[in-house]
């Protein structure tokens, strides 16, 4: 197969006589579809490594893949992502139309965050313990995405194709904007933070349940219902810039974060620290140590490691 042909599969701009040649060649073999998943890993290279110019830039994109060299390099980025992120691909057919749909999965491990953008432009940055699924390239009707976990999103705006993100607890309709969501499976919370343009957040368990956000508001579940408030503090949301910040959380909370962003399980067997609210901001490049001895100079615990099964003890 063209190599050309594939990265235009992979813009979404690839004619349909084009797509139907990528789709004859995929089901004519097993190899087929691991050269296009090879491919395809090294283009993501390009995105995930915010080589953008090359990626918005299609003819700059079309050059550059023609050199080895430059091949060569995106083949050790790949590698080298691929150490820190769990990538996937699957394809999918609709029954109705037997269409195929190439979908990606990304999955950003704890302690680690990721900045990539979306087929349609879009601008995503995915927090640790985070997976994303979408297609290749966003065709005709709504743009939709699945999430489990934390991310901050800057849609472009596309009045013909609404943008959605899906979450187990609800799903965030757009209307081109900027906006946080946080909604981990294994968590209870959901939280949508609107910083511009608008959002409408419509309840998985209850479609009838839904409200709109303006900017700065922020939606949240409380007894299974969608409440709003208004947001008066973005330090939480600077976890993209690698800093942890939280105003007057619980300690439980707060070593919940730690466990996403520092890759451990903490064990709180001290209950006299939970009594309290705290606040303090950290860089999450001082490490877990550095962040428990500032905490100690305000609340009295002792900690313990365990470092071959990656658990702290609260004391």
């Amino acid at each position: 197969m063209d190599r050309d042909t594939l990265y235009k599969f992979f813009e979404g701009n690839a004619s349909f006589e084009e797509e139907e040649t990528i789709k004859r060649w995929l089901e004519a073999s097993p190899e087929n579809q691991r050269v296009l998943l090879k491919e395809r890993k090294v283009f993501d290279a390009a995105l995930l490594l915010g080589d953008e110019e090359k990626v918005k830039e299609k003819a700059t994109l079309k050059r550059a893949y023609r050199q080895s060299s430059l091949r060569t390099q995106l083949l050790k980025a790949a590698a080298l992502i691929l150490l820190t992120l769990s990538v996937n691909y699957a394809y999918e057919k609709w029954s109705a139309s037997q269409e195929l749909i190439p979908m990606q999965t990304i999955t950003v491990p704890a302690g680690q965050r990721v900045n990539i953008m979306l087929p349609d432009g879009s601008n995503v940055w995915l927090n640790a313990r985070t997976t994303i699924r979408y297609p290749f390239s966003f065709r005709e009707g709504k743009r939709e995405v699945s999430l489990d976990g934390q991310a901050y999103f800057e849609v472009v705006k596309d009045e013909k194709k609404p943008f959605v993100v899906q979450t187990d607890k609800a799903a965030v309709e757009v209307f081109g904007t900027r906006f946080d969501v946080e909604a981990y499976a294994d968590r209870d919370e959901f939280e949508t933070t609107l910083m511009s343009g608008s959002v409408r957040i419509v309840s998985a368990a209850d479609p009838l349940d839904r409200l709109m956000l303006t900017p700065d508001s922020k939606a949240y579940l409380e007894k299974g219902k969608l409440k709003s408030v208004k947001v008066d503090d973005y330090n939480p949301y600077r976890w993209k810039e690698g800093l942890i910040c939280f105003r007057g959380e619980t300690f439980l909370r707060i070593m919940k974060d730690f466990e996403k962003y520092y890759g451990v399980t903490i064990q709180v067997e001290n209950q006299q620290v939970l009594k309290y609210f705290y606040t303090g901001k950290f860089r999450q490049t001082d490490g877990v140590d550095y962040a428990l001895r500032v905490l100690q100079k305000d609340i009295r615990f002792t900690y313990q490691r365990d470092d071959e099964n990656r658990i702290i003890y609260i004391k």
